[in-house]
């Protein structure tokens, strides 16, 4: 950078730095929004472009550095309006912004589609004070393509890499540009979206915090969608309270999404709930059964020692605990036919001069265009075309009372109930499936590493809408270990 002052942060403070730092630092004037905005374009430029980059951001928001100095300027007259004022967030690229840059999943069949309307996150993002600093990558229609897509991989934008260990390390998905930007300090955090495993695959493997909200917490308006029972966003950002000042920001009630309303409190408080001893007098029930044998034994090793630390910050570990359902063989059927009507309803809105608008036409437009589309195939779209869009058949609607029952009540709610729990422990993404069918909440925290440098994380379960009691305890755990650390990037 040929601003020296720059030139001096961008490799050096600008590493790690958390919100509390940025605000300090511009509230004393130090630096500025227009600054950090500047800082993370260069680390985008040197670090995730080329050959050896991890290609987690698919574009620059065109207006990203005006809109920081309008924030630096508003900060000088009136104040900050809070903790994400001038604050650069990258947000995946099925998540609607009215501005210059593109919402498209991840396809070339929607690569010059712009949203004449801002999701309700990126809203409520705005209006925090935040910079909108571009769209990351993703795995292409949030990994509901095919069964055999790469994490991270996507016609538009390629393959995402882990910063830990491209080509070596899953990326995890389908929120992989979130996972891995905000793990290479290219973003000072992401937003990413969830239908089972998305938000918390990608942050256990690229060692960050992910936060997979509540279903009903944050509103999934403006957002390309998969399945309305399980489908949310959420926060992925390198510390707990960072990735919860994102939450309190986005969440809150919204008309145009029912599920809202769902929420009792219909906001999160977070600050409270800041605690580092928030592991005290907490009950922790360890998930072995099946979800430890996924792992290998140094993954198992790390998940001990992490089980240890808790002991001895104060929490009451069972251990092992059983989840009813656990075993139970699941299907995919609930988002087979949900997924039709809720694509053809969003693409129905799209510009005229877009080639699809419907999952239909975006079928077709895959093999009209093979050569770049199917690189791995669409049987997921292809086995959803072939419902009837109506959601009325009985296979659909056995699936998902099932789904509640099982994920639920024969599931976490089973669990939590018999062993008297506050959260459920499971290791990295494997205990996403039932907490998504359920439509719970879940944190993963950084855990440590292998010998290899593969990340490992920690990740608790709750109960709906108990974002705050996950927050509490995965901050207690963060400030207990600090097992993160930055990758070397070359």
């Amino acid at each position: 950078m040929e601003n020296p002052e720059l030139a001096k942060r961008v490799d050096d403070w600008l590493l790690e730095a958390t919100f509390k730092d940025m605000q300090k630092a511009m509230d004393s004037g130090e630096i500025t929004a227009r600054d950090l905005v500047l800082m993370y374009m260069d680390r985008i430029s040197r670090f995730d472009k080329g050959e050896n980059g991890m290609n987690s951001v698919l574009e620059i928001n065109p207006d990203a550095v005006q809109i920081a100095e309008a924030l630096d300027l508003e900060r000088r007259q009136k104040g900050k309006r809070g903790p994400l004022h001038g604050i650069p967030i990258l947000l995946k690229d099925n998540i609607d912004t009215a501005d210059k840059l593109h919402t498209s999943a991840g396809s070339l069949a929607l690569k010059d589609h712009v949203a004449s309307k801002d999701s309700f996150v990126a809203k409520k993002l705005r209006e925090a004070g935040a910079v909108i600093l571009g769209k990351a990558n993703m795995t292409e229609w949030a990994n509901f393509m095919t069964e055999h897509m790469p994490n991270g991989y996507s016609s538009r934008g390629g393959q995402v890499k882990n910063p830990y260990g491209p080509g070596t390390f899953d990326v995890g998905g389908s929120s992989s540009g979130s996972g891995a930007s905000v793990a290479a300090n290219l973003t000072a955090g992401a937003i990413g979206t969830e239908t089972s495993g998305s938000i918390l695959s990608p942050a256990s493997s690229n060692s960050v915090v992910g936060i997979k909200p509540t279903v009903g917490l944050v509103s999934r308006s403006g957002i390309i969608p998969i399945s309305h029972s399980q489908d949310t966003a959420g926060p992925i950002a390198r510390t707990v309270e960072d990735a919860a000042r994102i939450l309190a920001a986005i969440s809150g009630t919204d008309p145009d999404d029912p599920v809202t309303l769902t929420n009792p409190s219909q906001t999160i408080q977070n600050t409270a709930f800041l605690n580092p001893a928030g592991l005290k007098g907490v009950t922790i029930g360890v998930a072995r059964d099946p979800y430890f044998s996924h792992l290998d034994d140094e993954e198992k090793e790390l998940m001990e020692r992490a089980i240890s630390i808790m002991k001895q910050e104060g929490a009451t570990i069972m251990d092992p605990v059983e989840i009813p359902a656990a075993h139970e063989k699941w299907n995919l059927n609930t988002l087979i036919y949900e997924f039709k009507p809720a694509l053809n309803a969003y693409l129905h809105h799209v510009e005229s001069r877009i080639p699809v608008h419907s999952l239909k036409e975006l079928i077709a437009f895959h093999e009209e265009h093979s050569e770049e589309m199917l690189r791995f195939g669409q049987t997921l779209l292809i086995k959803s075309e072939k419902t009837s869009g109506t959601l009325t058949e009985a296979e659909y609607v056995q699936t998902r009372e099932k789904d509640i029952y099982l994920s639920q009540t024969r599931g976490i709610d089973a669990a939590m109930e018999q062993y008297h729990l506050d959260v459920i422990l499971f290791p990295n993404n494997l205990g996403a499936g039932i907490a998504a069918k359920a439509g719970y909440p879940s944190i993963t925290v950084p855990g440590g590493y292998t010998s290899a440098g593969k990340p490992l994380g920690v990740t608790f379960t709750a109960g709906a809408f108990e974002e705050e009691k996950l927050i509490e305890i995965g901050y207690a755990f963060e400030q207990a270990t600090r097992f993160r650390k930055p990758p070397e990037l070359s």
